[in-house]
């Protein structure tokens, strides 16, 4: 087990004070098996109103509201974890499921509902990329899903990218680059063609070697993807590392749509050239 302090600090500066509208913040790690939330707290300049509730993910997400205008805006966020998940874990999966192809119970079936479904059906290049990594039918299921996993982390160079939004996996296989989200979208793209229940990952990356992708100095905001196997429950997959289980990663939010998960997200109502700039500090250190 390892104690981590994840301190996350956003800042957005403005030309002249600015009317800020509701902001929505998802900052809160996410308790898990692996992981026991100790504290967390996040307070915001100027003077707030922070209302917390769970979305339909059960991810906690905090609703922020502004009394008075101001030319900055802070959202300082400090968290304490302990994360016992283990390097190389060992799935305890239903005999149903070993082979692929298998059935999810009509429970599961519904309750993965929109988990299935591919959100960016487009093109058919997805479903022919994935359909590659399939050897045989039947053939092992978390071989198959180690596979694509890997496939996504050597056909992708990873990219830091700054801007806003996320690739469709198409994007991202035709420019074979992307960020961590792209990656994390495309693998989860791609084992929905295959019939699996996935959803993607948002929170943050400890990285004590300073030798994995997508993180800056000893930790860095990442996604990833998850896919439910019977027996199993939520099995953890990071494309951008290629590895499998939680060992170096702290769940925030899960998701359908990485869009869904957003750390921070927001309005302002001033002049056009009001905005001024965004900078963004993450550290996670044990």
């Amino acid at each position: 087990m390892v104690e981590l302090r994840i301190h996350h600090e956003t800042t957005y500066r403005y030309r002249q004070p600015v009317s800020l509208g509701p902001h929505r913040l998802m900052l809160r790690p996410r308790e898990t098996r692996d992981l026991r939330l100790v504290s967390s707290v996040v307070t915001v300049t100027p003077d707030a109103t922070i209302k917390w509730a769970n979305d339909v993910f059960g991810n906690a997400v905090a609703t922020v509201t502004f009394a008075t205008p101001s030319d900055i805006l802070v959202i300082d966020s400090v968290s304490c974890v302990e994360l016992s998940a283990v390097a190389y874990p060992i799935f305890d999966m239903a005999a149903s499921a070993i082979s692929f192809p298998f059935r999810y119970s009509d429970d599961e079936w519904t309750d993965l509902g929109a988990l299935t479904i591919r959100q960016y059906p487009d093109g058919d290049d997805l479903p022919s990329w994935a359909q590659g990594f399939v050897a045989g039918y039947p053939t092992d299921t978390l071989s198959l899903l180690k596979d694509i996993n890997a496939g996504v982390g050597s056909t992708i160079a990873y990219q830091a990218r700054e801007d806003e939004g996320t690739q469709s996996p198409s994007q991202t296989l035709s420019l074979g680059m992307g960020s961590c989200r792209d990656l994390a979208t495309l693998f989860v793209e791609a084992v929905r063609s295959l019939g699996f229940g996935a959803r993607v990952v948002s929170g943050y990356l400890h990285d004590a070697t300073r030798t994995l992708l997508g993180s800056a100095d000893a930790g860095s905001t990442h996604a990833w993807g998850e896919v439910y196997l019977p027996g199993a429950g939520w099995v953890t997959f990071d494309p951008t590392n290629r590895s499998v289980g939680g060992a170096n990663l702290i769940p925030v939010a899960v998701a359908r749509d990485i869009r869904q998960a957003m750390p921070a997200t927001g309005s302002f109502v001033g002049s056009p050239d009001a905005f001024l700039e965004m900078s963004v500090a993450v550290s996670v250190a044990s």
